[in-house]
C-alpha cells in the first residue's frame, strides 16, 4: 500500500493553495484536495511569523527542565 501524507492547507478565494507546513518530497506527486465547508480561523500574522523563532527558544532541554514540575 502507498504511503499517504495529510497536510493542512488554506485555499484562497482564487484557488491558490497555501500549505501550513513545509513538505519535502523526492519527486512530484499527485495530490487530492478536500475542501471543508468552514471558514479559516483568523490567526494573528505576528503570531505565525514569530512561531519559528519562539520554537527555537522553547524546544531546548533547559526549558523542559524548567517546566517539568508542571507536567
Amino acid at each position: 500500500m502507498s504511503k499517504v501524507l495529510t497536510v493542512e492547507a488554506v485555499v484562497e478565494r482564487d484557488g491558490t493553495v497555501i500549505l501550513l507546513q513545509p513538505v519535502q518530497l523526492p519527486t512530484r506527486r499527485r495530490a487530492l484536495l478536500l475542501i471543508l465547508d468552514e471558514p479559516v480561523a483568523e490567526v494573528s500574522e505576528t503570531a505565525l511569523l514569530s512561531e519559528a523563532a519562539l520554537a527555537e527558544d522553547w524546544n531546548r532541554p533547559e526549558e523542559d527542565s524548567a517546566w517539568s514540575r508542571l507536567q
